[in-house]
């Protein structure tokens, strides 16, 4: 059967995340998935990335994840919880894997772990982090954080990222530490990542999904991996019955819907509209 999730831009000006998950599962949806941003440099370098002339608001107002996550996970009992997507690079690999790692065990193991390497030229830099190495450093701190959540004495010794044998607890449920999912446009670079370190792709809006699937697999194969062992996830979608019965019949399992930022107003005739499709 398939899942169908949210996600959803939240700030300090939008529903509440207690409140808004809360009002996801009473629905029946299966997760809520938030994005994030560190800041938003006012140099603005790098155009917006959805075409408009101006940024939008909600992009500088982005709550954090981890501490909005924490709290629509206390509210709920099943709903899975996630980034869509984390910018890892941005972030200390140590302090970001305790953190995924607390957030995890303290739902039950209810988190999913959606990353991206990042737009924002301007943002990046400010974390240290080039255009050009955010890939590379993105890979090191999954595999550093994947070392911490999997070994008693976890270390890691790469170009970017050196963690001596050193503890680090709680473990996340899972063995391997939580899913991991990568979002971004369907390309070698892209597949290779997915193949070698992650759980699954987060194709956004999920146009050209079936003609990219072949290349996907053939990366999977590359490194002798299974396809079959990734989740596929449409990200940001929004539904019409035809787009959801094209996911279906290529595999999809499961669907994030697009969900307007706003106020409970705005927010909660958008999740009605989404219900009926849960057991459809």
């Amino acid at each position: 059967m398939m899942r169908y999730g949210v996600t959803m831009f939240m700030t300090d000006q939008t529903m509440p995340p207690a409140d808004l998950a809360r009002a996801i599962e009473e629905r029946g949806l299966a997760s809520l998935y938030v994005p994030e941003h560190t800041h938003i440099p006012t140099s603005r370098l790098t155009p917006p990335p959805t075409g408009d002339a101006e940024l939008r608001d909600e992009y500088k107002r982005t709550l954090d994840p981890f501490v909005a996550l924490s709290m629509a996970a206390a509210a709920t009992e099943h709903l899975v919880v996630g980034t869509g997507i984390c910018l890892v690079a941005q972030r200390d690999p140590i302090v970001t894997a305790k953190a995924v790692a607390t957030l995890d065990q303290l739902s039950g193991g209810r988190f999913v772990l959606g990353i991206g390497f990042g737009w924002n030229a301007d943002e990046i830099a400010d974390h240290g982090v080039t255009m050009p190495e955010r890939r590379s450093v993105t890979r090191e701190h999954v595999l550093a954080m994947r070392a911490l959540w999997t070994n008693d004495v976890g270390s890691f010794h790469g170009e970017f990222v050196k963690i001596p044998p050193s503890w680090s607890w709680p473990k996340p449920v899972g063995p391997t530490g939580p899913p991991v999912l990568i979002g971004g446009a369907p390309g070698p670079k892209l597949f290779a990542h997915v193949a070698e370190y992650a759980d699954g792709w987060i194709p956004i809006g999920g146009a050209g999904m079936r003609a990219a699937l072949p290349d996907l697999h053939r990366a999977c194969e590359a490194v002798d991996r299974d396809p079959a062992t990734l989740r596929i996830v449409p990200f940001g979608t929004v539904p019409d019955a035809g787009k959801l019965e094209y996911y279906e019949s290529i595999g999809v399992t499961e669907v994030v819907l697009r969900l307007p930022g706003g106020t409970a107003d705005r927010v909660l005739p958008i999740l009605d509209e989404y219900a009926p499709l849960v057991g459809a």
